[in-house]
């Protein structure tokens, strides 16, 4: 079975504008490094090409007021907030993206490729009934949603990466024990959404299927994969998913503007490795990778060709740093061990594994 990378040249049109750190340039310098890498020119690489998403799609995880508020500001050019522009060609592209998320997880869940990559994905912001943060629709959420209603999957694992929290994807899911969504993000109280603490687990039927591993500023690559062996790794065998869904960019790097976690390329590769071995063990290789975020230009491309060779199993990676990473301070560490005691405490009420 093939690998499948979404692509669509209007992918560029998910633009917010001079001077907002998402421009739409990002996705042609990822297509170029990953030209010039090989990437689609290996014969197990097959890129698909999205449709756009339907508003029946949309509607999977959204409210219907909802979406049409986004469609009439798209119309009249309007913004949904000061940091979320709203135009055709963003609706547009915003809609392909969408359809990429889709149409990955449904060929990697019906298995006809091995794993995806959805080009753009991981808009996690978004909830029901509200946007933000730069997103419009939930693509991660809806995708999920495409695979339970559609194609009948009953254990959906959501792996959020990102260095921000995925606040719409956990209030979408919040009370739903079908999908465990694990969220690694830097610590809530130094970055935007400001919330994604240990506590949150879940409401109702779903409590204890929401775990948030928030982790202090400065976090380095080794004391990342620490945190995903001990908490993701084990719950996951234990919830035993179907698929898993991974999104995030390359905003936890340590060059990144807008955060300051501090993973390097090599890390995001690590990273991925770890996952796809993990979707092996556990549902069939199933794996679809989200990649959308990351507010460095410099740095941007090599994350996002690190995180599709780790999710291919390429047995190493060509690129490197532009920078020395820099060094993980005993602070961090001992914060994050001690996170990630108390979140194992509070998980074990939940969970055989802790």
């Amino acid at each position: 079975m093939k690998f499948g990378i979404t692509y669509h040249e209007k992918l560029k049109q998910y633009d917010l504008g001079p001077g907002h750190p998402f421009r739409g340039d990002r996705f042609e310098n990822a297509r170029k490094l990953f030209e010039e890498k090989g990437i689609f020119k290996n014969p197990d690489v097959t890129i698909l090409r999205p449709k756009p998403a339907e508003k029946e799609d949309l509607l999977l995880v959204h409210e219907e007021s909802y979406v049409n508020h986004i469609f009439e500001l798209a119309e009249q050019g309007k913004p949904y907030d000061i940091e979320t522009p709203v135009s055709t060609s963003i609706l547009e592209a915003a809609l392909l993206i969408v359809g990429g998320s889709m149409l990955a997880t449904e060929m990697v869940y019906r298995g006809e490729l091995k794993r995806g990559i959805s080009l753009g994905g991981g808009l996690h912001h978004a909830g029901k009934n509200y946007g933000g943060g730069f997103c419009l629709f939930n693509d991660v959420a809806i995708a999920a949603q495409h695979a339970r209603q559609r194609l009948h999957a009953k254990r959906i694992l959501i792996v959020d990466y990102d260095v921000h929290f995925g606040n719409g994807t956990s209030d979408i899911f919040y009370s739903d024990p079908q999908v465990l969504f694990i969220s690694l993000h830097q610590d809530p109280r130094t970055i935007y959404p400001g919330t994604g603490f240990v506590e949150q687990v879940g409401r109702g039927a779903g409590e204890g299927f929401n775990v948030n591993v928030p982790l202090p500023p400065g976090t380095t690559d080794s004391l990342y994969l620490k945190a995903v062996r001990e908490i993701v790794v084990p719950l996951a065998r234990e919830f035993k998913p179907e698929i898993i869904l991974a999104n995030g960019g390359s905003d936890p790097h340590f060059a990144d503007s807008l955060g300051s976690l501090a993973l390097s390329v090599q890390g995001f590769f690590k990273l991925a490795r770890l996952l796809a071995e993990l979707s092996e063990e556990l549902c069939s290789g199933r794996l679809v990778m989200m990649i959308g975020s990351g507010y460095n230009p410099e740095v941007l491309p090599s994350c996002w060709y690190a995180l599709v060779a780790g999710a291919l199993g390429l047995e190493s990676l060509d690129v490197t740093d532009p920078y020395p990473p820099p060094a993980e301070s005993p602070w961090t560490r001992r914060k994050a061990e001690e996170t990630l005691r108390r979140l194992k405490s509070i998980l074990g009420k939940y969970w055989k594994c802790f």
